[in-house]
């Protein structure tokens, strides 16, 4: 939209009859690009990670559920997300016995943090549904998914809990925490969610614009940067 925007007020305020023109005219091809399902949906194939292989036979020591699942209400109380799918996906992992503990990781990514601190409101959540507190596992300090792999390894170490663990997070932003939890030493194996984008075949209403899908690409965009800056910090 900031793009959209910019080139609009270019288009309707410039001087030059062939500035204008131009940035009308471009504004209108970004406007039907990133208005196309069907470009998000093929983008989302590549960039999305799809769950890996999971040994049926296995119980995981842990699984790693990456919080942005619930927000803050501004009283220190929460609620869940458009993302609690992470939540629930995790949930699903322990009450299934695939797993053993739930480690929740989040605290509070504001930029003026308040009282809120995501996993611990998690936690307590997951008490009322009868979870086990001594399965249970938070750290509630990290602010970003670099903090969240760093503060997990070391969470980890101090429980000993054997290796490999699920991930879970969302399928778009699998790709920048696999890379940011296996650079920190963590091994992992995806276990994605919140499917954002369509997974079905061509279809026809694909072609249609539509107004949410530009709200979507800003999500691609941003773990595409994200995972540019952790790449280039190495």
């Amino acid at each position: 939209m900031l793009w959209l925007l910019a080139g609009l007020c270019l288009g309707i305020f410039s001087r030059s009859y062939r500035v204008r023109n131009r940035a009308l005219l471009y504004t209108l091809i970004l406007l039907i690009l990133f208005s196309n399902p069907f470009l998000l949906n093929r983008f989302s194939r590549l960039w999305d990670v799809d769950t890996g292989n999971i040994n049926s036979q296995k119980v995981y020591s842990c699984t790693i559920v990456l919080g942005g699942f619930s927000s803050s209400d501004g009283d220190g109380r929460g609620y869940f997300n458009a993302h609690a799918d992470r939540f629930i996906q995790g949930l699903k992992l322990k009450m299934t016995g695939k797993v053993s503990h739930l480690l929740i990781t989040g605290g509070n990514s504001d930029i003026i943090p308040g009282k809120f601190r995501e996993s611990v409101w998690v936690k307590e959540e997951l008490k009322l549904m009868q979870v086990p507190d001594s399965s249970i596992l938070i750290e509630s300090e990290s602010r970003n998914t670099l903090e969240n792999a760093l503060f997990v390894t070391q969470e980890l170490k101090r429980r000993g809990l054997a290796p490999p663990y699920l991930l879970v997070t969302s399928a778009f932003h699998m790709r920048r925490a696999l890379y940011t939890f296996r650079r920190a030493g963590v091994q992992v194996i995806p276990y994605s969610s919140t499917y954002i984008a369509g997974r079905k075949k061509v279809s026809v209403d694909e072609f249609i614009p539509q107004v949410e899908i530009l709200s979507k690409w800003g999500i691609y965009i941003k773990e595409l940067i994200g995972f540019g800056i952790y790449y280039v910090k190495g």
